[in-house]
């Protein structure tokens, strides 16, 4: 069935997806918990409706078509900049609610620096991806270092840029630089700690030569025109859900989510830094 626009009785909760039924079942069990404990604001139905990407999910926001959405920080602050979606919390993932990006290399490559990658390449996830695109090509461009797309691994940059490939997941970063495809890459710090992601045997070669500043590691947003009334409740349902057992279930299929914070002051700062290096990517690499 189709969700008319501001539906002031159905709360639509979106999803970038490119998997709509694996992400479907992720999502419902914590809508159910949602919907019953905000009637009092009118809320009566909650729905769910898929983007296929982050431009139909602008556009979903844009036009009232979605309410409330969960995404990675830089994700977020894309549907902040083309939607004008707000954060309204900080979501926390198996206990964890910032990381950090990495950049690393061969230990016997001699990189020990963001600036030994001059000349050289490095691999990134995807486009999507927080710790492993846009933190370390913001790094990479702050440190004055041009980026070049390559055709391929055996593509080179020209001698004073950085070249750059997109390796789809982090354990083919991991095994792009492991085996000298790549010079260098990108994930974060909790993807490093991750055998299956970075398998110890290829970790005891590597050696990490740069690390960010913390940032928030997921976000639910809203779109910006939602009722005041709304979003409100909504916050204090989601704030509430992370102490009570009956939302324990359908938080772990949530994205693994343990709970959800306020979004305080040192959360706003990262989310701006943040917002201009998602600016900047895309004026000066996009």
């Amino acid at each position: 069935m189709p969700v008319a626009a501001n539906d002031p009785h159905v709360l639509v909760l979106g999803r970038v997806s490119d998997d709509p039924k694996a992400h479907y079942e992720q999502l419902k069990p914590l809508l159910d918990y949602i919907v019953p404990r905000m009637a009092d604001v009118g809320i009566t139905e909650g729905r769910i409706l898929m983007a296929g990407d982050l431009q139909q999910m602008s556009s979903y926001l844009r036009r009232g078509r979605v309410d409330w959405v969960t995404e990675t920080s830089a994700n977020a602050m894309r549907l902040q900049e083309r939607a004008g979606a707000v954060p309204l919390l900080l979501t926390e993932r198996d206990g964890v609610s910032s990381y950090r990006s990495l950049a690393f290399a061969r230990r016997d490559s001699g990189i020990r620096s963001l600036p030994g990658l001059r000349g050289h390449s490095i691999a990134f996830q995807n486009t999507s991806s927080t710790s492993a695109y846009v933190v370390p090509a913001v790094e990479l461009l702050q440190s004055g270092l041009p980026m070049q797309l390559l055709l391929s691994p055996m593509d080179k940059p020209d001698p004073r840029a950085v070249g750059y490939l997109f390796a789809g997941s982090e354990l083919n970063i991991a095994t792009w630089v492991h085996k000298g495809l790549v010079d260098a890459g990108t994930m974060s710090n909790l993807d490093w700690e991750n055998p299956l992601r970075m398998p110890p045997s290829y970790r005891r070669d590597l050696v990490v030569i740069a690390r960010s500043e913390p940032y928030p590691r997921a976000l639910e947003m809203v779109r910006g025109d939602l009722d005041a009334r709304i979003r409100e409740r909504l916050r204090e349902v989601l704030l509430e859900a992370g102490n009570d057992p009956d939302a324990r279930e359908a938080l772990q299929r949530f994205f693994r989510t343990t709970r959800f914070l306020p979004v305080d002051r040192d959360t706003q700062a990262a989310l701006r830094e943040l917002a201009a290096g998602v600016s900047r990517v895309r004026a000066e690499v996009e």
